[in-house]
Formats: C-alpha cells, structure tokens, sequence
C-alpha cells in the first residue's frame, strides 16, 4: 500500500482554511493598539482583530462589565462570535440611549448593528435606555444565519429590529413595550421570555408579499407582562396585543406559548386597515395560560393544525435552500 505524502503548501492550507481567531475585551485594557488580541472596547475589538483562516470565526470574548459604546458589525465581516464571559446575561451589558428624535429618524437609534451573515451572540444583554420616549432600537439585525443564545434584548418601543435574513433566538429575553419585535426577518424565537413592560403590541412583522418566506415564529416560549393595574385615565391602551402588521403580508405565529392576562381576548391589531386582514397571517397552536382564547380571537386570525404548525418548527421554517440547522448552531455555542 503507497502512502501518500502531501506537500507542506497543502498541509498549510487546510490548517489555515479553519483557522480560528479568539481575542478578549475587558474594560482593564488601556490600549488595544499593540497586542492586537486584547482590547479595552468591544468595536476595537472588531475593527483590529487577526484575520482568520479561509471559513475560520472569530470569537470575542467579553469580561463583565458595562460596555457603553455603539457597534457596526459591517457586511463584510462574517462569522462574528461575542461570548459574554460572565455568569449571566446581565454580567455583559452593551448600552447606549438614543431615540428617534435625537438621531433623526428610527433605523440611526440602535445600540448594535449587525449586517455579517454568520453572526452569533451568547450571554450578553443588549440594551437602549432612552425609555417610553419614541422609538428606540437595541438591536438592528440584517444578517442571514445569525444565531442569539442566552441573551437579553432591553427597550421599549422598537427594541428588536429583525429585519433580514434567517435569526434563531433561544433561550434569551426581549423587552419592550410598543412593537418591540419589528421588521421582515424570517426569525424563530425558541424556549424565549417576551415581556411587555407597557401596552401595546408584542410584534410589528413587515413581510410585504405572500410569496415572502419570512416571519416570526414565537415556539415554546413565555409572554410575560408588568403593566399598571391601574393606568391612567388618558392611557389610550391597556392592554397587549400579540401583533399588529406593519407591511400587509405581516406574518407571526405563537406555537406552545404560554399567554398571560394581559393579552387581550381579540389578540391581533389590523393597524387601522381592514384591508390588512386579508393578507395578515396571524395563527396560534396550543396557546396555554388564561390569556389564551381562542374563540374570542379576531375573525380573520387562525388557529393552526398540527400539520401545519410543524411548517413552523425551527428546524423547517428556517431551512432554506442551504438546510441550514440552527438548533445544531446553537449547541456549538456554550
């Protein structure tokens, strides 16, 4: 039996086509500059980081602390990893607070932009303090195959924008109080804590056409809630709404979740269109706790087979042509 030898150029090009890159930021670093894997700031980090290998990740790993800065993870940067080394989410806090009013406009409020495909996150908390004072993003994702585990999303109107491509969120905790969950993303939030802290509406999806194969997928999770049981009497709102649709194909789906009272028995917001109910789709299956009601929904609502709930599965609705797994992307995370 001949053995074959490779040459050493090959050899050096596989080690080098999975080739990783780990670098630390911890507020105790003064300067970044030299060392070139340890940094005082989480976007230094990301600007000087070493390239990695062909296909490689580079992993940021975060100490605890408060980290008041604003971060662009570019286009051109894949494969991204931010790993909070604390012992919770609240230990690695990324802040800032900006409204639409100071910013000009909405889409310049956010805390964390993410447009690299391949993007992950563990552990940290994402956050915009600026409060009930207009719209006021944590978060902007337009990234395909982004991947969020054991994080934190703070806010309260427009906390999340899920905007682009396919985003599993498991485990983790999103706040907000107005359409805190918006944008056109094909997202899945899995074994999740959505909390309303004010009335309002859990989700604003924007799918603009019927042949669009995004929306969001709430899945086996928890709607929790901290509204005033006494409100004012100019509150235009008391209550929850699980969604309201921000473009007219807007679709959403709660599977397995548990609903609290707070939810208001109609369940769905056409946005002052009736028109919207013919192309909304908004569908629950085996909705649990005393906010879930079925029978006092919205006509133009559906409440789902098993067969056609399991379209939505994560596994399923976030496959893609590529069969991309994102339960099997998770575990790799720790």
């Amino acid at each position: 039996m001949r053995i074959q030898i490779l040459p050493l150029a090959i050899l050096l090009t596989i080690a080098l086509h999975a080739q990783d890159v780990h670098v630390r930021v911890s507020p105790d670093m003064k300067t970044g500059i030299e060392g070139i894997t340890e940094f005082p700031t989480i976007q230094m980090a990301l600007d000087h980081h070493p390239w990695p290998g062909l296909g490689g990740r580079v992993f940021v790993e975060i100490a605890p602390g408060t980290y008041h800065e604003r971060l662009n993870i570019t286009q051109n940067h894949p494969n991204i990893t931010l790993l909070g080394m604390g012992h919770a989410p609240q230990d690695v806090v990324i802040t800032n607070s900006l409204n639409a009013k100071q910013a000009g406009g909405t889409f310049f409020t956010e805390t964390v932009q993410v447009n690299g495909a391949g993007f992950e996150a563990d552990n940290l908390t994402f956050e915009n303090t600026a409060g009930n004072t207009g719209q006021a993003v944590a978060i902007a994702v337009r990234a395909d195959r982004a991947v969020f585990k054991h994080c934190r999303f703070l806010g309260h109107q427009d906390t999340l924008f899920a905007d682009y491509g396919r985003q599993y969120y498991l485990d983790s905790y999103i706040e907000g109080g107005v359409d805190f969950i918006f944008g056109n993303a094909a997202a899945v939030f899995d074994h999740s804590e959505i909390h309303a802290n004010g009335p309002g509406y859990l989700t604003a999806q924007s799918r603009t056409s019927a042949d669009q194969k995004t929306g969001y997928v709430v899945f086996s999770s928890k709607i929790t809630s901290s509204l005033d049981p006494n409100p004012p009497p100019e509150a235009h709102s008391t209550g929850i709404f699980l969604g309201r649709p921000w473009r007219p194909y807007a679709r959403v789906v709660y599977i397995d979740t548990e609903l609290p009272a707070d939810i208001g028995p109609e369940g769905w917001n056409n946005w002052g269109k009736t028109s919207n109910e013919q192309t909304a789709f908004f569908a629950e299956y085996h909705s649990t706790g005393p906010g879930a009601q079925p029978s006092a929904r919205v006509p133009w609502s559906h409440q789902l087979t098993a067969a056609v709930a399991r379209r939505f599965y994560p596994r399923v609705f976030l496959a893609g042509s590529d069969h991309w797994n994102p339960i099997a992307a998770a575990a790799q995370l720790p």
